[in-house]
């Protein structure tokens, strides 16, 4: 299992990975999948006016629902939906993919993290918005949207239908790869590694983790979007607050060491440590791992987001642009600076074998354990919640695609074959699994940034005639008030 995956790690790399500059700089790379996320997010996040800023406000007041209507339509309320899409992306991208981050590039991997998370508020806000746009009612009463249809019904709007069809088949075969592999395999793998150090049980017998796992995530994702979304709008806040709190008391204990933290960040963001790689390595390694964890610009979230109960799709892709906001600038910088101030992603600090490894979760469970004892128990704990609220998020995604290219009548198949990795997850190499899962989430990228460009026109002409509603005070007329 370790040499078919190492051999497809091998053949992956070579298509995604490729230097821009094609080795004509030394010591320079920059990954071809990378700079694309970089362009797309500055040419939206401009083509928008930074829509991430200027209705964040107006964004929080659509989460808290007051601007229901009686035209929405859709299966879940859009608070439901952003809990389900967070559920897919507050997890151990925060907890594994931050420290592992760090430990490669450096403290100043976090700022182009950040810079990363904000850019992706924009790439959130479009994708979602089209989804919205484009999704379809199918007949046994599902929603059918993301980057399938868009790609898809937006591309033969465009006059381009072949094109469309092939760019969202190639995306579907994609996302189903992603949901097996981060969405799955990877959450699995990281999850057992921290448990494994809390309940030794699971050292001898790895596999019983995996059919534990599998057994209550099959008995979720059977009930659809609905019974997944009431689960993880429900979970999702019990787990950040718990995580939330615990960094906080950590950095609260550690008061006098955040200035020093910071300055790390920054200086070594632009005046990075020779082993980071350089800068470019350091703003490569921020924003891969920034996008494995907001997952923003890669297309995942907009199939959670399409069910939603919203009569403009706009409204729906400003509720969107708190997931990156979420699980970047906010727990992704927690997670950083406990890590940072802790040393833990310094190898001479006695944690060179995991970083070795890539084993971010048990890294991160190391690093708060050097301030409360006792919580890397509750961490492990965490980090299952975490792994299995992702697990369901992803497993609903990968069935969405699998949907679209095999028909509705095939989804079981799928489920059993996305259960039945759950327990295999146990018993191959973790590192392997990093590079698998990680480069088939980037691949989608490719041909959803480019529906995002062609498409984007639309979006930002829905954009404009919303606001002026909004500004006109229409919005707040036809709400619904409770």
């Amino acid at each position: 299992m370790n040499e078919f995956f190492t051999a497809i790690n091998g053949f992956l790399e070579t298509i995604l990975f490729f230097d821009v500059l094609f080795g004509s700089v030394e010591g320079m790379n920059i990954p071809f999948l990378v700079l694309w996320l970089i362009v797309g997010g500055v040419f939206l996040t401009f083509k928008m006016k930074f829509i991430n800023v200027r209705v964040f406000k107006h964004s929080y007041d659509i989460i808290m629902g007051r601007y229901k209507t009686k035209d929405d339509k859709g299966e879940i309320e859009p608070r439901a939906a952003l809990f389900t899409a967070l559920s897919a992306t507050v997890g151990l991208g925060n907890i594994a993919g931050v420290a592992i981050a760090i430990s490669i590039g450096g403290a100043g991997a976090t700022f182009w993290m950040i810079v990363a998370g904000f850019l992706g508020m924009t790439l959130k806000f479009t994708e979602v918005t089209l989804s919205i746009q484009h999704r379809i009612f199918l007949e046994d009463g599902t929603v059918m949207g993301g980057a399938m249809e868009y790609l898809r019904s937006g591309f033969r709007d465009k006059g381009m239908p072949s094109l469309g069809k092939f760019l969202a088949a190639t995306f579907a075969v994609l996302m189903i790869g992603g949901a097996i592999g981060g969405g799955n395999i990877f959450q699995v793998s990281q999850a057992l590694t921290a448990v494994q150090s809390q309940v030794t049980f699971f050292v001898d017998y790895p596999i019983a983790f995996g059919i534990i796992i599998a057994g209550i995530v099959g008995a979720v994702i059977v009930g659809g979007i609905v019974r997944i979304s009431s689960i993880t709008e429900k979970l999702v806040p019990i787990m950040v607050v718990i995580y939330v709190a615990a960094s906080l008391w950590i950095l609260m204990v550690n008061f006098e060491a955040i200035p020093h933290a910071f300055y790390l960040i920054f200086t070594e963001a632009f005046a990075p440590t020779a082993a980071a790689g350089g800068m470019v390595g350091v703003i490569v390694q921020g924003f891969q791992r920034a996008v494995f964890s907001s997952e923003a610009g890669i297309g995942s979230s907009p199939v959670a987001h399409a069910p939603s109960k919203v009569k403009y799709p706009v409204r729906q892709g400003m509720v969107a642009l708190y997931e990156p906001f979420i699980d970047t600038v906010v727990v992704c910088t927690m997670t950083a600076l406990v890590i940072i101030i802790t040393g833990v992603y310094d190898p001479v600090n006695g944690y060179g074998a995991l970083i070795e490894a890539k084993q971010g979760a048990a890294l991160t469970s190391a690093a708060y354990g050097t301030v409360i004892s006792w919580f890397p128990s509750i961490l492990a704990i965490s980090i299952s919640l975490f792994a299995f609220s992702t697990i369901i998020a992803w497993s609903y995604y990968g069935e969405r695609a699998w949907v679209y290219l095999f028909g509705a009548k095939f989804s079981i198949l799928y489920k059993i074959m996305f259960l039945s990795l759950t327990v295999i997850a146990t018993v191959v190499s973790t590192g392997i699994m990093v590079d698998f899962s990680f480069m088939l989430m980037l691949a989608m990228a490719l041909p959803n940034i480019l529906g995002l460009f062609v498409l984007s026109g639309d979006v930002r002409r829905q954009l404009d005639e919303y606001m002026l509603k909004l500004k006109s005070g229409e919005l707040d007329a036809e709400a619904i008030r409770d």
